[in-house]
């Protein structure tokens, strides 16, 4: 990933702000930071006079049982964000087949060139439906087409990440996205065989009109901090949204999520399950296949330390007075 992402030690924003394209956060990369450093200000509550030995990781998300609350992050670009070191489609099976493997789903992007959405739908296909394809807020026509498209790729859940409304790379590319409007993310819903994700949500606003539209989740995002900054980071907007709307629509969260640690944060602030994005790039990049499970594996083992630390016995279960000052 040379000369796109310096594998830093702790990913953190800094040594790549401003890198979009690339791995970087916007402008200052304040957006970015400030994920990474809401999550990290969060402190838990040690507790260890219970009998939680064996915490059950697993949760069920849109009908699907999931081994572990966490989804690989749509990303896609690999020749204009991650350096090209390996093919588009080598990065996509990676992700999608190694969360497979591993009891989780994986999630993929869309841009320009087509070939990006055409081999996460073809990939997903292979993998018998087993992924979710997220496709950009484009126009109408071409939206209504990529829409057609995901329904034939066997995928039962889809996403649009609204998000990357105002995204530099496809502003560059002259390839237009843009906001919409309740009534047309209703149509879009409509559309869409299966279950929809609306991601791109930081506001109760949002989140209330995403339920009024009818997705099935959200996704508290700001994009990895791509697309504005200044924004709050996703762990201090999730509170408000989870009270707003929690129990009548699944509610993930992302935004510098590193460990199992902070998958078990945003949880205690409200997410029912977690993406994680630019971490499986540096794996997928890195290791293949081989390097998405040993990923995985490692988030696992740091969900269930931070279980066990923390008094939780199931995922499902999580509450709030597992952090410091966090009732």
């Amino acid at each position: 990933m040379k000369g796109y992402c310096r594998v830093c030690k702790v990913c953190d924003g800094f040594a790549c702000a401003g890198e979009v394209p690339g791995m970087g956060g916007l402008g200052t990369a304040s957006s970015f930071k400030a994920n990474v450093s809401a999550l990290k200000e969060i402190r838990f509550n040690m507790r260890l006079i219970h009998d939680v030995t064996e915490p059950d990781t697993s949760v069920s998300i849109l009908g699907k049982k999931l081994s572990l609350p966490v989804l690989a992050a749509p990303i896609g670009g690999v020749s204009f964000n991650m350096g090209g070191g390996v093919s588009e489609e080598d990065y996509i099976r990676s992700i999608i087949f190694g969360c497979r493997e591993k009891g989780i789903l994986g999630c993929t992007g869309d841009g320009v060139p087509d070939f990006i959405h055409e081999t996460a739908l073809a990939v997903i296909r292979q993998a018998d439906g087993h992924g979710i394809p997220f496709i950009k807020p484009w126009a109408d026509r071409e939206l209504f087409e990529k829409l057609e498209k995901v329904k034939q790729s066997k995928a039962e859940i889809m996403g649009m990440d609204i998000d990357a409304a105002g995204l530099i790379t496809l502003k560059k590319m002259g390839r237009p996205v843009t906001p919409k409007t309740v009534d047309m993310l209703a149509r879009i819903i409509q559309e869409a065989s299966g279950k929809f994700i609306l991601k791109g949500v930081m506001t109760v606003e949002d989140a209330r009109l995403a339920v009024d539209a009818g997705a099935h989740a959200i996704v508290v995002s700001n994009h990895g901090g791509r697309v504005l900054e200044d924004t709050p980071a996703t762990a201090e907007v999730l509170p408000d949204i989870r009270a707003a709307v929690k129990g009548k629509i699944t509610i993930l969260a992302d935004g510098g999520v590193r460990t199992g640690g902070d998958v078990l944060k945003l949880l205690a602030l409200g997410a029912d399950a977690v993406m994680i994005g630019r971490p499986f790039s540096v794996a997928a990049v890195g290791g293949l296949q081989t390097g998405v499970e040993s990923y995985i594996d490692k988030i696992r083992t740091e969900l269930e330390q931070a279980m066990v630390l923390t008094g939780v016995s199931s995922v499902e279960s999580v509450s709030g007075t597992i952090l410091h000052h966090h009732q």
